[in-house]
């Protein structure tokens, strides 16, 4: 006699339309963290701000880098959640930066604005105070986070480094079998 197993009622009643709705809400979580969501904690001017500075902590040099990634997502999300305490941090460092950049290029209005040997001597004139070591911290954790949270879009920063998105772990062969003696 056959008894069917909850397993087999459940995969019994998917149908073509609940995989379709499946596969709709995975596209949909993908376009939420894409570069054009809106921001959560962080102001457009303070995120191109925070951007510029990702960018050039990982550049966009035949690779993609931190812009390409979407790490000011995932700082953003950081700032908004599990990092609401580094608020400060982020608010006293960007200010220090815009002294710093005002006096080092008087012409200068925007970090963003700056050209790219101007950008490395600010960013190596604070590059030991705690905003610009959180923001490198968190640029490097954007692009390497699941996309979930913000950065690594497209999966970008997995695919630099070589990583394979599976849901399935193969093991190496013979992993768990140690010699026997």
């Amino acid at each position: 006699m056959y008894r069917p197993t909850r397993r087999s009622l459940l995969f019994g009643t998917l149908s073509a339309a609940t995989l379709a709705d499946v596969a709709m809400a995975q596209e949909h979580a993908q376009r939420a963290a894409s570069t054009n969501a809106a921001f959560r904690y962080l102001k457009a001017a303070d995120a191109a701000e925070i951007e510029a500075i990702a960018s050039q902590i990982l550049p966009s040099d035949g690779t993609p880098g931190a812009r390409e990634a979407g790490c000011i997502h995932f700082i953003d999300r950081a700032l908004e959640s599990f990092d609401k305490d580094k608020r400060g941090v982020y608010t006293k460092g960007l200010a220090e930066m815009q002294r710093k950049r005002s006096e080092l290029f008087p012409e200068s209005r925007t970090i963003a604005g700056l050209e790219q040997a101007q950008a490395i001597a600010l960013f190596t004139a604070l590059q030991e105070t705690e905003f610009f070591k959180l923001v490198r911290t968190h640029t490097v954790m954007g692009f390497l986070a699941t996309p979930d949270w913000g950065g690594n879009q497209g999966n970008v920063g997995w695919a630099h480094i070589g990583l394979e998105h599976k849901m399935i772990h193969q093991p190496p062969f013979g992993y768990y079998a140690g010699e026997a003696k």
